[in-house]
C-alpha cells in the first residue's frame, strides 16, 4: 500500500495539508500555536523538505497532529507521510528532536534560580518553624523564675478578707443603738432571731449596745470577731474594715471614762472636813480700861 501511494503521483501529505489548512482558513501560526509544533518544522512538513526536518518517527508525529487540526485522518496521513519518506530520507545519528521552538522555551539559568530560590525558600521556612515551636519552651521555663517572688512579697490586707454588707443577728434579747452621725439607724431590743442589715450607704455606722454577747456580726459570709467583753457597754464601728479587726472594743468608752472622773471628785470630799481656822487670843498685858483712870 505504502508504494502505490508512492507511484499514484497524487498530492504529497504536505499539499494535503497546506489545502486542508487554506481550506480551513488558517494560518501557519494558528497550527503552531494549537499544535505546539515550530512554525519552521510546519514549514518542511508541506515542502517535503526532510533535510529540515527531525527523525522520521518524530516528524510522522508531526504530520499526526497536524492532521487532528486541518480534520483529516491521522493514520492515512502517517502511513502516506511513512511512504513518502522511504526513499528519500535517511536517518542519522546525529539528528534531534526539538519538541518546541527555542525561542519559546525559558532559559536554562533561569531554571536553575528558580529552583534554588525554592530551596532556599523552603530552608527559612523550616528554620523559623523550628523557632517558633522552640520558643515557647523558653518562655515557660523563665516564666516561674520570675513569678517566684510574687507569693512572698504580696499578702493581702486583713481589711481585704472579707468584704460585704454588714448583718446583725440577735442570739438573745438585746438592746442596741445604730447610728450613722447624727442618723439613728436602728434603736431599741432586738428579739433572738431577729437581724438588721446596716445600709450601705451609712459612711460611719456605730453600734452602742450593753449586751454585746447577744449580737452575731457577719460582714459577707465571714463571722466578725466580738465587738466587746460580756455585760459591758460599748460603742464600735460598723464599717467591715474595723469589725474584722480582733480585739476593737476591748476598751469601751464608758469603762474608761468612770475612772477618770473618780480623781476629779476625791479633792473636793477632801476640802469638806477641814476645820475653820481659829481667832488668835488676845495678849495677856493688855491694859486696863480708861475709866478707872478717869476715876481715880
Amino acid at each position: 500500500m505504502d508504494e502505490d501511494l508512492v507511484e499514484t503521483g497524487g498530492p504529497s501529505v504536505g499539499e494535503r495539508l497546506r489545502a486542508a489548512r487554506e481550506e480551513k482558513k488558517l494560518s501557519l501560526e494558528d497550527i503552531a500555536a494549537q499544535t505546539r509544533i515550530p512554525r519552521r518544522h510546519l514549514e518542511s512538513i508541506e515542502s517535503a523538505d526532510w533535510e529540515h526536518l527531525p527523525a522520521p518517527t518524530y516528524t510522522i508525529g508531526f504530520a499526526r497532529s497536524y492532521a487532528s487540526v486541518v480534520g483529516l485522518d491521522r493514520a492515512e496521513v502517517a502511513d502516506q507521510l511513512r511512504a513518502e519518506m522511504g526513499g528519500q530520507r535517511t536517518t542519522t545519528a546525529s539528528e534531534v528532536f526539538e519538541p518546541a521552538d527555542p525561542a519559546r522555551t525559558m532559559p536554562k539559568s533561569l531554571v536553575i534560580g528558580a529552583v534554588v530560590a525554592v530551596i532556599l525558600l523552603i530552608v527559612l521556612m523550616s528554620w523559623l518553624n523550628r523557632r517558633s515551636l522552640e520558643q515557647p519552651d523558653e518562655t515557660t521555663n523563665t516564666a516561674p523564675v520570675a513569678a517566684a517572688p510574687a507569693p512572698s512579697t504580696a499578702a493581702p490586707p486583713p481589711a481585704a478578707v472579707a468584704q460585704g454588707p454588714v448583718v446583725l443577728t440577735a442570739t438573745d434579747a438585746v438592746w442596741l443603738a445604730v447610728k450613722d452621725g447624727g442618723n439613728v439607724l436602728k434603736e431599741g431590743i432586738m428579739q433572738p432571731g431577729e437581724s438588721f442589715q446596716v445600709p450601705a450607704t451609712a459612711t460611719a455606722p456605730m453600734l452602742t449596745t450593753a449586751k454585746a454577747e447577744a449580737l452575731r456580726i457577719n460582714v459577707g459570709n465571714a463571722v466578725a470577731p466580738p465587738v466587746g467583753p460580756p455585760a459591758t457597754k460599748v460603742t464600735v464601728s460598723l464599717r467591715p474594715a474595723d469589725l474584722m479587726k480582733a480585739g476593737q472594743a476591748a476598751a469601751a468608752p464608758p469603762a474608761t471614762s468612770a475612772p477618770s472622773e473618780a480623781p476629779a471628785r476625791r479633792p473636793a470630799a477632801a476640802r469638806t472636813p477641814a476645820p475653820a481656822p481659829q481667832p488668835a487670843p488676845p495678849p495677856a498685858t493688855q491694859p486696863a480700861p480708861t475709866t478707872n483712870g478717869i476715876s481715880n
